[in-house]
Parts: structure tokens; sequence; C-alpha cells
């Protein structure tokens, strides 16, 4: 539930937004005085422009709402929020609502009112057409178009559904080539980095997702749209959101995108509890000894054991466990016994999470989701959704009445924000999942959908694999199509469980695997499920590397990945509590380790650290470092141990 605290409305800031008379020219500046967002009509043409830090963010780009409409501002008004809510979870324990706001009446030459929004952050910006005062808006053709006209010098970064993200390609090379794809989208360059994304589509019905093209006359200047034939007195569109901040990773931690979603619309959460998850999808074929997984209840009931030794609160099972489905009946394939499985699970304390694909039953969502409930499932992994806004606000909502929480996957529609507003909405595979078909999938393409993709929200990547040289060997029915082509370290895996933030961590090898791995596994059992007090990016190059920082209590986990090139990384560890000595321990490549050729060696040990330190974190290529810190029981045990 919101909890909403020191919330307060200023009216006509002086200091927040200037009027001039001149072509119509409004400016508002955000709460901290940094960004400034101006906005100006001429001759019926509508154009913002953002500024950050001096920093030329975006150059004037024209907005529009109705086709060939011209638009001229009627009245304007202002207004400062500032509150704090609370997240049913998250990577935040709370978050800050701080904006200055503009609104803006607008008329065409019809007389056919529309207002726009204008919500300024210190970190972003959020625009937002509505439906106006006047009457006349039913019935007709509305297009919210964006365009984004970019300062020179820029690098562009753009989300392609499950292939690796283009990008660095300059303004000039997308005009060349006029490439296709999905948001978000990055822009880096002049001492500032930009996204662009779309947030709350869930409160926009009939709009579709915001689609990418290019301006007539000038290819160099990308557009997004998004339209709907509106049947009603009163629309909105979805917020378009331009984010900014000096790294990758503060567009990553930027509250921005939620604070703009709708507030939570379930009164009651208590049943919505995110966490880790074992996937069997992956494991068919794997032999234990004498054992063989597959699909079947043995192979459940070993995965739903060792969930419930090891803080893992769900056990995802995937396509196949049923044969077909049909109005108000799941018929259960002949070697699962859907109801002993169900019924050690709830004795065990672990979830049930259940795939469906909608392309093999004759059963809407409207009897789907009763009936998964009525087998005692906790969720459901729905297949082959496609981004269809529509069909996806209307599963979520579904869900959320039986109490189910959803996982979206095959290229779904993203709906950033919504976690906030029906947070049953636990993760969405808007990304290329490891063991797929390898078009995607590196070290550096890793590090691209962990900067690019994953800013359109949680993203389930099935991150993890322990046992890559199984893996890669073939010894899986669904491993990677071609031999020898997943490329990790046993240690990065456990890092982009970390660092790819998702509602659901799904776990996608073998238990015997991480049994074997017991030490190393500690990382990631210790880790609480998914729903943090606090997130720190202390390192973040796109397609190089990262490292993310999160806390739960008084216990940091961290996390960093390399691309194929291997190095250094500094992790200064000043997010420590001042005075207190830290028992660290270290999870790491071992000399010789390697991606390709030795992917499986790993080290740890243990140090006492303070927030003084700053851990050189050597890396593989293609590798991984980890910290779990925790606070000293007794603080007069022992002097502080330099980390190494």
């Amino acid at each position: 539930m919101e909890r909403r605290t020191n919330g307060f409305a200023i009216l006509a800031l002086a200091a927040g937004v200037l009027t001039s008379a001149a072509a119509e020219r409004q400016i508002l500046t955000s709460p901290d005085n940094q960004a400034v967002l101006e906005i100006t009509t001429d001759a019926g043409r509508l154009d913002c422009s953002v500024t950050w830090r001096d920093h030329k963010v975006l150059l004037p780009s024209k907005l529009s709402v109705f086709e060939g409409g011209k638009l001229e501002i009627s009245s304007a008004s202002a207004n400062e929020s500032d509150v704090v809510w609370k997240p049913v979870w998250g990577q935040f324990n709370q978050m800050r609502n701080h904006f200055r706001e503009l609104t803006l009446n607008l008329t065409n030459k019809t007389g056919l009112g529309v207002n726009l929004q204008c919500r300024l952050f210190n970190d972003g910006v959020g625009l937002r057409f509505s439906s106006g005062a006047a009457p006349g808006a039913v019935n007709k053709k509305v297009n919210f178009r964006s365009e984004y006209r970019w300062p020179e010098q820029r690098s562009l970064f753009l989300a392609r559904g499950e292939r690796e993200p283009l990008g660095p390609l300059a303004p000039a090379e997308f005009a060349r080539d006029k490439p296709s794809g999905n948001f978000p989208l990055v822009v880096e360059g002049g001492g500032v980095f930009a996204a662009v994304l779309e947030s709350d589509l869930f409160s926009a019905p009939g709009f579709s997702a915001m689609q990418m093209g290019h301006a007539a006359g000038d290819d160099a200047v990308l557009t997004a749209e998004s339209g709907a034939e509106v049947g009603r007195e009163k629309w909105q569109t979805s917020w378009r959101v331009l984010l900014f901040g000096g790294s990758p990773g503060d567009l990553l931690v930027s509250s921005t995108p939620l604070n703009l979603a709708a507030e939570c619309r379930q009164a009651d959460t208590s049943w919505i509890k995110p966490g880790k998850s074992m996937w069997d999808w992956r494991v068919h074929g794997y032999q234990a000894g004498t054992f063989r997984y597959g699909v079947d209840t043995a192979s459940y009931l070993r995965f739903i054991q060792f969930a419930a030794t090891n803080n893992i609160q769900y056990l995802l099972m995937d396509n196949h466990w049923f044969k077909r489905a049909s109005a108000g009946r799941l018929e259960a394939s002949a070697d699962v016994d859907i109801a002993r499985i169900m019924r050690v699970a709830r004795e065990l304390g672990v979830g049930m999470l259940l795939y469906f694909d909608r392309n093999k039953g004759e059963v809407g969502d409207d009897l789907l989701f009763p009936l998964l409930s009525s087998l005692g499932a906790a969720g459901a992994k729905y297949g082959f959704m496609g981004n269809n806004a529509a069909f996806t606000r209307d599963a979520i909502g579904l869900a959320a009445d039986s109490h189910l929480l959803v996982d979206f996957h095959d290229s779904p529609c993203p709906m950033t924000g919504v976690e906030r507003t029906m947070p049953n909405a636990i993760t969405r595979e808007y990304c290329h999942a490891q063991q797929d078909s390898r078009r995607a999938f590196s070290p550096r393409s890793f590090l691209k959908m962990a900067m690019v993709n994953a800013l359109s929200g949680p993203l389930d990547q099935a991150n993890g694999a322990f046992g890559l040289n199984g893996i890669n060997a073939g010894q899986r029915l669904r491993g990677p199509k071609e031999r020898e082509s997943y490329n990790s370290t046993v240690v990065s895996e456990a890092a982009r469980m970390l660092v790819v933030f998702s509602g659901l961590i799904c776990l996608p090898d073998a238990p015997e695997e991480y049994a074997k791995k017991a030490d190393l596994f500690e990382f990631i059992r210790r880790m609480p499920p998914a729903t943090w007090d606090e997130t720190r990016i202390l390192n973040s190059r796109i397609g190089v590397s990262i490292t993310t920082a999160r806390r739960s209590g008084d216990q940091w986990f961290v996390g960093s990945v390399i691309n194929e090139s291997g190095g250094e990384l500094p992790i200064p560890l000043d997010f420590l509590a001042p005075g207190l000595i830290y028992d660290a321990t270290f999870y790491e490549d071992a000399p010789g380790t390697h991606s390709i050729t030795n992917r499986e060696s790993y080290q740890i040990h243990k140090a006492t650290v303070t927030r003084h330190d700053t851990v050189q974190a050597k890396l593989a290529p293609g590798g991984g470092h980890c910290l779990w810190i925790r606070p000293r029981t007794n603080q007069h045990e022992a002097k502080p141990q330099p980390a190494r």
C-alpha cells in the first residue's frame, strides 16, 4: 500500500514558471533549478526543449496530438508537489515524488480543447495530453506524436526486443540506415546521458505502446507515436518520458517513470510477494546420477524440495506441464500429478507459478486465471502475448482479481511503471533470455541490455546458470542451439542476478549444479526476495561494465559484470554506515578464469571493511565479482583488514 507524507502544492510558481508573450513561450524549472523545460507555440506549432546543468539535452522538437491540427495556448497554470510514497516492492523502500508542473490548455482552429501536462523532475520530464473542457472530443483520431532532435556529437542506443540493442550510432547513421526497434532509446554525449521511454500506458485505455519512427524530411530526427480512436469525452495518453543524468546508472535508478505512473489500484496487496524461483525449462534432460530431469512429477518435487531449503520462494513450471486447455479445464500431461505437486509445495511453503501459452488453449483470461487459482497457483507465466497494450492491461487486471502474479514472456508490451499501479505484474521478458537462440547474448550485449532494455522496468532474463560447462557441451534439451556459445563465468552469472532487477528472479539451472557450488550459491541464497531498501549504481558504461549495490536492512549485496575485455573496477564502499566495521565475503573470478576457456573457476575469501575502503575488483574476460557485506556482530572483535 502506498503511503503519502509531506504533501503540498504551490500554485502559480513565480520561481518555477516563466511566461513570455513572444511566440507563446513557457519555461518550467525543476525543483533543484538545474533542469529547464521550454514549451513554445508559433503559428500553431508546439515545440519542446530541455536543458540540464547547462547541457542541451533536447533541441526544440515538435509535439502534436491531432493530425495536422494547429494548437494555440488559451491558458496556463502551474503547481509544485512533493510527496513520499512506499512501493509494494521495488529497488527502494520509499520514493520521493517531487516535481513542478505546467498545465497548458490548448485549442485548435475548430475550438476543440486539449490539455498538455508537463511535469519536470530533477532528473526527467513527463509530457501527457488529455481531453480538454470543450466538447466534441468523441470519435476523434488521437495520435500522440513527439519528435526528438538531438544536439550534435551524440551516440544512440536502441532496444530491439530479443536482439542485441543497436548502437552506439550517430544521429547521421540513424538517418542513413533508418533502423527500427523498440524503446527505450538511450542518448550519450555532451556530458549527459538521456533516455526516451513512456510511463503509465496502463492508464491510457485504447492507446498502443509508442512506436519509433523518423521525421519526414529529416531522418536524423526520431519520432515516437501512439494512437487511439477516442470514443469518449475523457481520455488521456501515456506519459512520454525523457530522463537525464550523468551516467547510465543515474537513469537506471531514476524514480521518474514510477512517479509518473498511477498510484496502486489494489486495496489489498498482502498477497503480492516478489521472490526467487526455481525454473524447470532449461533443466530438461539434465542427468543427476541415475535421475534424469523432465516434465514429470518427480522432477518438480526435486525442485520444490531444493527451493524449500534454500530461501527460494517459488517454482515456475514452464510449458508442457499441461496438454490442452478448454473452458473451465486444464488437462495435465500424463506424467504430471498436478494435485500432488501442489499439495507438496503448499506443505513446504513454496509458491507455484504455472506457464500458459494462449496459443495452446481455447480459454479466455476471464476463465483462465480463476482456473489457475483453483489449482493452487500463486501466479502465471504468460507466453506469446506480443506488444498488445489492451490485451496486457486486461490480463493484469484479471490476474489480480484471482490474486495471481503475472510474468509476461515472448516480446511483451513493456507497460513501464505498471508495477506501481498493479504490483502483481511482477516481471516481463522485454529482453533476450539466456540459452535461447544466441542471436544476441554475449557479455557485451548483456551489458547493453542491462542499461537499455532494463530502463523499461523489471526484466525476466534468466541469469544464474552454474553448470556452464555442461550447458555448452549440450547436456540440456533446451540449451544453446550452438554449442560453446554461452560465454560467461559462474561469478558473472551470480552477479547478473543482482544487476538485472526483477520482481521474480528465475534460477535456470538444476538444483544439483547449485549444490555443487554451495559456497558461491550462498550469495544468491542470502539475497532477499527482490525487495530492496536502497539501490546504487557505482560503475556504468554501456556495453563495457556495471557495478550495482543493493541494501536490505543493514546488509549490502554488490554485483559487478564486465565485457569480453575483462579488467579492474573500483568499488568505493562509502555507502556503508560511518563508524562501523563490516564483514565482507568476496566471490571472485579466479586467476585463469575466462568466459570461453575456463568458465566455472572461482575463489572466495573474507575480509573486514569500512566505508573508507575501495575494493579493486579484478574481473576475468566476460567475468564478474560479488560482495556480501554485513556489520560485525561485535564491533570490537577485530581491527579492519584491508580489502584487496
